[in-house]
């Protein structure tokens, strides 16, 4: 489970409701961020077009899902590179964020690639699915999928 909680306040939120929802949300172990009611929040907001950038870089064959993936891995010592995690995500669900943030900001950034409206639409959806940008048919050892570009 993630140890993050994003608490919104809107125009309308009482200042005591707030502290409550924090204070709860550290009584259950877990940090709490404060965000303005905005479409996406803040981890949405900017993971987004983080992840979009990158099946974008794979749409336009700048590198593979491996090499990009190694990449952030091993140049920016993240956990994961941004396709596994797209496919954790879903990549539905990832569509989905990306369209909703479209249509509020109206920013390129935020506009699914073609090849991910693709893959969503084909039932490529990550490892819920079994495919995604990696083949998830064995878990501990997901298999990077050649996508044609």
């Amino acid at each position: 489970m993630m140890p993050l909680v994003e608490v919104i306040k809107t125009i309308a939120s009482d200042r005591n409701v707030i502290k409550t929802a924090m204070d709860f949300v550290i009584s259950v172990k877990k940090h709490p961020i404060l965000a303005k009611d905005n479409a996406g929040f803040i981890v949405n907001l900017l993971l987004t077009p983080y992840l979009l950038d990158a099946i974008r870089a794979v749409g336009e064959g700048i590198a593979s899902v491996e090499d990009i993936d190694a990449g952030i891995k091993l140049g920016c010592n993240h956990p994961m590179g941004p396709l596994m995690l797209a496919d954790f995500i879903g990549l539905d669900v990832l569509c989905n964020g990306a369209n909703v943030l479209f249509e509020e900001y109206k920013e390129k950034r935020y506009a699914p690639p073609p090849i991910l409206t693709k893959m969503v639409a084909m039932g490529y959806l990550g490892s819920k699915s079994g495919k995604g940008f990696y083949d998830w048919s064995d878990p501990k050892n997901p298999k990077a999928i050649n996508l044609g570009v």
